[in-house]
């Protein structure tokens, strides 16, 4: 289990968003209209620093925004850490608490017998969080992905599933009952680094077996590299997200 200098923590200021990252978390948040007065937002977190950072600043964006809204945080736990250390449900919890934020556990839905893959690892874990989310009365989801996140995806499922498309800032569900929602999709995740550790928050190590040889780790190793020498690809590829030319693509012109 991380080690926390808990009485470093409490004695801290409270950091607050610099202009230019709460300007574009605000721009997300307006721009996908994500909040709207009397939402109850399930927050899930995973342990990592993004997640982390996420809850930190929607208690944040709850007290100053001009509308009400509660917060459920939320985390699932996979069980891999047992029989190797203590449960990362502990360290997420201090750290939160430290906020005013109390740590919802749920013990992660068993999966049928067929060996785990990341793909039914993720559906469970989603179908379990919308789940949660209607039994807390919550009509929105929001997760810590950022905008290097939202530009692996694309090319994720342009690489292994032949299509064109990534995660959006928002997305409405169930008729539009629920909605996911990503406050941080115009932070880059050197931006929300910078934010972690202004907070002085402590990601909990992955301890999935399948993590490090994950699909996303190749993109995201591929991508490294090509940010490395073009710095302003990351910028480019997003704006490319939402800058789409259909008449420029093969189908085009494809007859039904």
């Amino acid at each position: 289990m991380v080690s926390l200098n808990l009485q470093e923590a409490v004695m801290a200021p409270l950091y607050t968003l610099p202009g230019k990252l709460n300007r574009k978390v605000g721009r997300a948040m307006h721009d996908y209209r994500m909040f709207s007065a009397g939402d109850r937002v399930l927050v899930a977190v995973s342990g990592g620093i993004d997640s982390l950072v996420l809850a930190v600043l929607l208690v944040q964006w709850q007290k100053k925004a001009p509308i009400d809204f509660s917060l459920v945080v939320c985390h699932i736990d996979h069980g891999f850490w047992q029989g190797r250390q203590g449960s990362p449900a502990e360290t997420i919890g201090e750290q939160l608490r430290l906020f005013d934020l109390e740590l919802m556990l749920s013990r992660e839905w068993q999966l049928p017998s067929s060996p785990r893959t990341c793909f039914s690892c993720s559906r469970n874990r989603r179908s379990q969080l919308f789940t949660l989310a209607r039994s807390e009365g919550c009509n929105k989801i929001a997760f810590g992905h950022h905008q290097d996140d939202l530009i692996e995806t694309f090319f994720l499922n342009a690489v292994y599933s032949g299509n064109i498309s990534t995660m959006l800032p928002r997305q409405d569900i169930f008729s539009g009952t629920l909605s996911l929602v990503r406050p941080m999709a115009y932070l880059d995740k050197g931006e929300v680094a910078s934010l972690g550790k202004a907070w002085r928050l402590t990601g909990v190590p992955n301890l999935c077996p399948l993590a490090v040889d994950s699909r996303r780790e190749k993109i995201r190793a591929m991508l490294g590299r090509l940010f490395a020498d073009e710095p302003g690809a990351r910028s480019s590829l997003f704006a490319a997200l939402g800058n789409v030319r259909q008449d420029y693509l093969l189908g085009g012109f494809r007859q039904s």
